[in-house]
């Protein structure tokens, strides 16, 4: 349940990120956030990483709703018994869910952090959720699942 609890509260922060980036930056435009790292641009992606498969949005709506359900059935059930690993589970399944929440209600995902010291994809809160959950899990399965 703390875990559910967990994923639930970054969810909220993700939305209210963007719903934040939405009401105070225009689209296209950027601030200036942590210099030399990091500017807050509003972009709407209607893609994946990198814009891939742009303009299939219910194609990834699709995914993120299938992932989003076995992530919280593994979250609810716990897959993983170490507290580090349901850790991870929750940040992936928040990060799923923020995504599919644009992309169910937007048609488009709302990304808004651009590197500025090396050029990378603008990216969202949700993304940054999947990418350390991703790499927390990694570090569990290697370190933990086996014991």
């Amino acid at each position: 349940m703390l875990y559910a609890i967990l994923a639930a509260v970054l969810v909220a922060l993700d939305q209210l990120v963007k719903y934040l980036v939405v009401q105070n930056i225009p689209l296209g435009e950027h601030v200036p956030f942590l210099p030399y790292l990091l500017d807050l641009t509003y972009v709407e992606n209607t893609g994946a990483a990198f814009s891939l498969f742009s303009d299939h949005t219910w194609i990834l709506a699709l995914i993120s709703l299938v992932m989003s359900v076995l992530l919280a059935i593994a979250v609810w059930k716990p897959l993983f018994r170490h507290p580090f690993g349901r850790t991870a589970l929750a940040l992936l399944l928040a990060g799923a869910v923020g995504n599919l929440i644009d992309r169910a209600l937007l048609g488009f995902v709302t990304d808004m952090f651009e590197t500025t010291f090396v050029h990378f994809a603008i990216f969202n809160v949700a993304d940054v959720f999947v990418v350390c959950g991703t790499v927390c899990a990694l570090i569990y399965y290697l370190a933990f699942y086996s014991k």
